[in-house]
């Protein structure tokens, strides 16, 4: 009798009228086959914050703080201490990797654009040591760079496990979505900043566009990941910090422009040389090794030179995340901390040029933040000292890595508020305009559609002037 009633119940025009409707509704919402990624996302933000947490807690805990107190007290120390960091990130490197020139974002940029999502994940762990050695001694580099590279390559590896199973329906272009989704992870996690995670890894593989296809899985597995590794060591903002004022005016917004446009030509004029060096190093017949070696040597002479200028606690090497405060709470003069921000420059530059394994987003937050400090003080003459050290951080990470919206979430996120948008904006923007296309990575594509623009104008002028 239950049978029969269920069959009628079907049978019922009204059923019989409308359920092929909703079938075919249904079908066209769940079409993409979204909620694969309700499954995948988590795994790859849970693996993720668990990897990452634990490379924070070898540098940040158990390396940095001793060796930077040893620094300090013993500035003799700073030199071979780096020497013998590099030349260990050097010795891994090139003994056991496949590629000792790819590693970090480049290498995840990389494989977004030309291997579709693919890491050879035989150099993963060497790696990820390369990148200990690199920071823990005092590099001028900071954790994004093994966080970036550690979540994607998680990403990629997870798809080579899990698209044979039928249940997930995984696609081929799915890797690259997963390998975007855990740059997003990784990036979360390391600063506690989950917006600007989702929001770095999106424009990561383009000057001047977004990885759309990564959004949906990205943002769970940066929310995931985040909260993992704040279950170990905290949610508070890694960069925290507070303006002695909140309030900026018209006359504050057009000096921001102007900082803005002198961090943007600055930034170039860094990324050009950047680029020509790490070209000329990669082309060297040393052994890399031995290029690692000179440039611990060159980046342990920079933080040597001003610590013995400006003897104290601020130094321009290592992953410095404990200058932002002493920057910001701590009172300098302007030359100081542009001899720093220079100096910080030139230690990131040799410590990454010669092969450093990480990135180089905290040495620019740093750079812009010193350089934002030291404007207000001496030209605008203004107290408001964290709204310009804001805008300074923003405008040379929009400039330097094509990424102005992670650049200003960034800093909204670390500064734990968001009264600097409009004015971190403003300079964000016209640092980035002014920089042109030059950016840290060489891999970094421009929009198809502008690319196909651009050429057609190239070619256009050649067929005039032939």
């Amino acid at each position: 009798m239950e049978m029969k009633g269920r069959n009628r119940l079907m049978e019922h025009p009204l059923l019989r009228r409308y359920f092929p409707t909703v079938r075919e509704d249904m079908a066209a919402t769940y079409a993409r086959n979204l909620h694969k990624w309700l499954l995948i996302a988590p795994l790859i933000g849970i693996t993720a914050g668990l990897t990452i947490t634990v490379v924070a807690v070898v540098i940040l805990r158990e390396m940095w703080p001793p060796i930077l107190g040893y620094y300090l007290g013993h500035h003799w120390a700073i030199v071979p201490g780096l020497v013998v960091g590099c030349a260990l990130t050097g010795l891994i490197m090139q003994f056991m990797t496949s590629n000792p020139n790819q590693h970090s974002t480049e290498e995840i940029i990389q494989s977004y654009h030309e291997r579709e999502g693919a890491i050879d994940m035989r150099s993963f762990g060497p790696k990820l040591l390369a990148a200990v050695t690199t920071v823990g001694f005092g590099g001028s580099a900071a954790l994004e760079g093994p966080s970036i590279y550690g979540g994607a390559a998680i990403g990629s590896w997870l798809w080579a496990k899990l698209h044979a199973v039928r249940g997930f329906r995984l696609e081929p272009r799915d890797r690259r979505i997963m390998l975007i989704c855990g740059a997003a992870a990784g990036m979360s996690a390391v600063f506690r900043a989950p917006l600007t995670g989702i929001v770095f890894a999106l424009e990561m593989p383009y000057k001047d566009d977004l990885a759309h296809e990564a959004l949906m899985p990205s943002l769970i597995a940066s929310v995931v990941s985040y909260m993992t590794l704040s279950s170990f060591l905290g949610g508070q903002p890694l960069f925290n910090f507070k303006s002695s004022t909140n309030e900026y005016t018209m006359h504050d917004l057009l000096w921001c422009a102007v900082l803005g446009l002198l961090i943007g030509l600055l930034a170039m004029a860094f990324v050009i040389t950047f680029r020509h060096l790490r070209a000329f190093v990669v082309q060297w017949a040393a052994a890399h090794w031995v290029k690692l070696t000179l440039g611990g040597l060159l980046t342990g002479v920079c933080g040597l030179l001003f610590v013995t200028i400006y003897p104290g606690g601020l130094m321009p090497i290592g992953p410095n995340y404990e200058a932002v405060g002493m920057i910001l709470m701590q009172s300098h003069t302007s030359r100081e901390l542009v001899v720093f921000g220079l100096l910080k420059l030139a230690a990131t530059a040799f410590t990454l040029g010669a092969g450093g394994v990480s990135a180089m987003f905290v040495p620019l937050f740093l750079t812009g933040g010193g350089l934002g400090v030291a404007f207000a003080q001496s030209v605008v003459h203004s107290p408001a000292l964290g709204l310009y050290a804001a805008v300074g951080m923003a405008s040379f990470i929009a400039a330097a890595y094509k990424t102005p919206l992670a650049a200003v979430v960034f800093v909204a996120e670390a500064t734990g508020g968001h009264a600097f948008i409009v004015p971190a904006l403003i300079g964000a923007a016209v640092a980035y305009g002014i920089s042109g296309d030059a950016s840290v990575s060489g891999d970094q594509k421009v929009h198809e559609g502008v690319a196909s623009h651009e050429e057609a104008i190239v070619e256009a002028l050649a067929v005039h002037q032939g």
